[in-house]
């Protein structure tokens, strides 16, 4: 595999000579290795292959940004061949082709460098420009993923609505409205037969062919779960983007809140316990799924997303000002210890979130 030989290479060079090796000497020596391997390596794409070392440079750029930062860096590792599910053609026509026979009356082709004619269902129609095709794997299914350029957007008409989130666990999101849209919890509905499975899994012996059907419905319970939340998600945020020209929500960094607490065996974590059930939680709701479909719908829909710093949003009266952590007493109760307004917790800070959101939003109009 190509990219277990350019990351061997790299190793190598580095503990050898002392040589780091970048993706631009790997990519000028790979028209010599296609000339010595014609049917092999000279067999497919040279810009899937381009894109398989590009994809090395990324995993050994993200290992010196953890590094850098003094995270635990996690070296580039060797993958095998049911860990690497993904090829890239970066061009329509360069190694690839899709709608690659016209003619046919029924049925969509794409063609692949090296492998041919390939039937594809065709879900829905392509919109705008094909620009790059990326095949995945996941599980027994196979996945034909298109980026388009030069795709019409759908603008809705204005409402002159306006609403701010608050993403939580008990409810994915609380509107400024006061309305809850319920976290569907995909993965705790799951659990038992994920369990029921990754106990089976553990029984069998490795390289059996029993492990392997073991580990496909492991993966497929998994890739279920994946496809629910994402359904979730797009028909949670179209929801939004019918109703409301501006959407005001916390700004989010779901990578670092779900860091684990477990720490360092010279400074182990405390709560160990507790955070692993609330990033678990965290993760089952889906937050950063729904905010990435909700900032592509919302663009191509024409309306306005501001992400707000969250900080004190749950804590701030949404009446009077006054914040302070007395405020929020348990998780869905707030009573203010300054005015007395008393509101469910998520719903007064949905309001902070919308009235900072209009507050950007007026700035930036200003300036």
């Amino acid at each position: 595999m190509l990219y277990n030989a350019a990351l061997e290479h790299r190793r190598t060079a580095y503990r050898k000579a002392g040589v780091t090796v970048r993706y631009g000497d790997q990519s000028g020596e790979l028209k010599d290795i296609r000339a010595d391997d014609p049917d092999g390596q000279g067999r497919w794409s040279f810009s899937s292959q381009q894109a398989t070392l590009r994809r090395l440079d990324k995993a050994f750029a993200a290992f010196f940004a953890r590094l850098k930062a003094g995270r635990r860096p996690g070296f580039p590792r060797f993958k095998g061949g049911g860990r690497f599910g993904t090829v890239t053609w970066p061009k329509d026509g360069d190694g690839c082709r899709w709608d690659s026979q016209p003619e046919h009356p029924t049925a969509t082709f794409v063609r692949l460098q090296g492998v041919g004619h390939v039937r594809v269902h065709q879900h829905r129609p392509v919109r705008g420009r094909v620009k790059t095709i990326s095949v995945k794997r996941e599980g027994i299914r196979w996945y034909l993923i298109l980026a388009c350029e030069d795709v019409p957007a759908d603008r809705l008409p204005a409402t002159g609505a306006v609403v701010g989130l608050d993403m939580g666990v008990a409810s994915l999101v609380t509107t400024s409205d006061g309305e809850h849209l319920a976290s569907p919890r995909h993965l705790a509905t799951s659990a038992e037969r994920l369990a029921a499975a990754q106990r089976g899994l553990a029984r069998k012996k490795r390289g059996s062919k029993r492990r392997r059907k073991a580990v496909a419905r492991v993966a497929a319970l998994h890739a279920k779960v994946g496809r629910q939340r994402l359904d979730s998600a797009h028909k949670a945020a179209l929801a939004l983007v019918r109703d409301y020209d501006l959407i005001a929500h916390e700004d989010l960094r779901v990578a670092n809140m779900t860091r684990s607490a477990s720490g360092t065996s010279e400074r182990p974590g405390r709560n160990v316990a507790a955070k692993s059930g609330l990033n678990r939680s965290i993760l089952d709701a889906g937050w950063g799924v729904f905010l990435s479909v909700l900032a592509d719908k919302a663009e191509s829909a024409g309306r306005e997303l501001i992400a707000v710093e969250p900080r004190n949003t749950s804590r701030t009266c949404s009446r009077c000002g006054h914040c302070a952590p007395e405020n929020r007493r348990t998780q869905a109760a707030f009573a203010c210890t300054a005015c007395g307004h008393t509101a469910h917790a998520d719903e007064n800070a949905a309001i902070n979130i919308l009235r900072a959101g209009l507050a950007l939003r007026d700035a930036a109009k200003a300036a």
